[in-house]
């Protein structure tokens, strides 16, 4: 491939010269001779200080930079991060224009809103490629997620797997870093989707205010958007955009609305209304949020031309997904719930639903993350002691942080609490406290981990599965 292919969508300056390329990075470490590399400004590292390295010591065919380095065969350009991801998508043949694409952004919901989406659509006929947090599907063919959203060179690569595998739609998770980082620059989608927004990921994003704008700018390159219309930054995400808006709501008049929900312990089923139709929707993952959740996914798919009989179907029978609200088989008097809730709003709406259905005791095992938004832990302190009877605050993923010092700050918010609070740092025995306090219709909550077979700690990352660890101790 020649370097000018690559910059067919660029706007570019500097003396360079066309080339055969064999290949393109980010990456100083991982240039092979003949490659392309991208300089990047990160916060701790300014790729640009390499650039000439990267040709004369590395044997790179060209760079691409901000500003003139000095180093030979040097693309100027506005924005690296954006030029890379548009190099990348050009790299592999534009994969995204053989794909109708779903892109899903919000706080929380995303995971669970993807796979359902894939479960009607594949119920449907279609084959789908999925990208998010907890994996990556080719079709049937498994890969393995590190990032909610993938790398540009990583997710064009996917792209371009899934087209050659014959794949009909992509459906992936959209992150506010993601976005604000250009990573899906050059992705048209189909239809996007507005799940909800509150506060996380500030150690990122410093504001809200940034951190809304991030997830907007999903929308400003989509063909249709799909909104919860329930929600506060609603109207936000409605501004400034081209794009087709079609919204859900369980509380406002709608272009789609559910009706006379059910909640219980087991499903939620509400009347969906919109559209000239009603169908009655049955999903078998409790909680208000799963409400929500399933209108979102139904509603794309509607707006694709799924027949409702289809996504009524699909949702009825979906299995779910691994660690959202995820009841552990347990020869128990008690019920164990694994829940990835790992910001205020998401153990808000677990704790809310989990109160709507159980009578007894709720104890809630959870932590903070290390290295990540602190503001938000004696938040989740309060919400956890509020709304809980027993919490027994632990470790998450403390990362370079002292746990101790992680739990100090989400005892902060926890001095006028109701609930009883238990302190074990070590996340094992706090969930050993847990199973010990339980008595005959109490529900156990894990909360943090979710899907997650692992922990990582200052010593680095370890296998640490809730399922094993909760079997393990009733094993013993």
């Amino acid at each position: 491939m020649k370097l000018s292919q690559l910059l067919t969508r660029l706007e570019t300056k500097g003396n360079f010269t066309d080339c055969e390329i064999s290949s393109v990075t980010d990456k100083f470490d991982a240039i092979r001779p003949g490659d392309v590399f991208v300089c990047i400004k990160g916060n701790r590292f300014d790729a640009h200080t390499v650039a000439k390295q990267a040709i004369e010591e590395k044997g790179a065919a060209a760079v691409i930079v901000e500003r003139e380095t000095g180093a030979k065969n040097e693309v100027i350009v506005e924005n690296s991060r954006k030029a890379y991801s548009f190099v990348c998508s050009e790299y592999f043949g534009r994969p995204t224009d053989s794909l109708k694409m779903v892109g899903i952004t919000g706080t929380n919901g995303k995971t669970t809103v993807s796979f359902l989406i894939k479960d009607i659509l594949e119920t449907a006929g279609k084959k789908c490629g999925l990208l998010g947090t907890v994996v990556n599907l080719v079709g049937d063919k498994v890969r393995a997620s590190s990032l909610t959203t993938p790398d540009p060179f990583e997710m064009q690569m996917l792209f371009r797997e899934m087209v050659d595998d014959g794949c009909e739609f992509c459906i992936m998770e959209v992150s506010s870093q993601a976005l604000s980082q250009q990573r899906v620059a050059p992705v048209t989608f189909d239809v996007g989707i507005f799940t909800n927004l509150t506060q996380d990921h500030l150690d990122y994003h410093g504001t809200m205010e940034n951190y809304k704008n991030a997830k907007h700018m999903l929308f400003e390159n989509c063909k249709k958007v799909i909104i919860n219309d329930d929600d506060d930054a609603a109207s936000f995400m409605k501004d400034n955009i081209s794009a087709e808006i079609v919204t859900y709501s369980m509380q406002n008049d709608s272009d789609y609305t559910a009706k006379n929900p059910v909640l219980s312990d087991k499903y939620v089923a509400y009347e969906l209304v919109g559209n000239a139709m009603i169908s009655r929707i049955r999903l078998n993952i409790p909680g208000e949020f799963s409400v929500y959740n399933s209108m979102a996914a139904a509603v794309c798919a509607k707006e694709m031309g799924i027949e409702m009989s289809v996504c009524k179907q699909a949702l009825s029978t979906t299995a779910g997904v691994k660690g959202r609200m995820e009841t552990v088989p347990v020869d128990t008097p008690y019920t164990v719930i694994i829940d990835y809730a790992h910001s205020p709003d998401g153990l808000i709406n677990v704790l809310k639903s989990l109160r709507k259905v159980y009578n007894r005791k709720i104890i809630t095992v959870f932590g903070c993350g290390g290295d990540r938004d602190k503001t938000k832990r004696p938040i989740m302190g309060q919400i956890a002691g509020d709304m809980s009877d027993v919490v027994v605050v632990t470790s998450d993923n403390p990362r370079t942080e002292d746990p101790q010092m992680i739990i100090d700050d989400i005892l902060a918010g926890m001095e006028k609490c109701k609930a009883k609070i238990h302190v074990e740092c070590d996340r094992t025995t706090a969930i050993e406290k847990a199973l010990s306090i339980a008595q005959k219709d109490d529900v156990v909550l894990l909360a943090g981990k979710g899907h997650e077979t692992y922990q990582i700690l200052n010593s680095g990352k370890i296998h640490y599965d809730e399922r094993e660890i909760v079997k393990g101790i009733l094993s013993r």
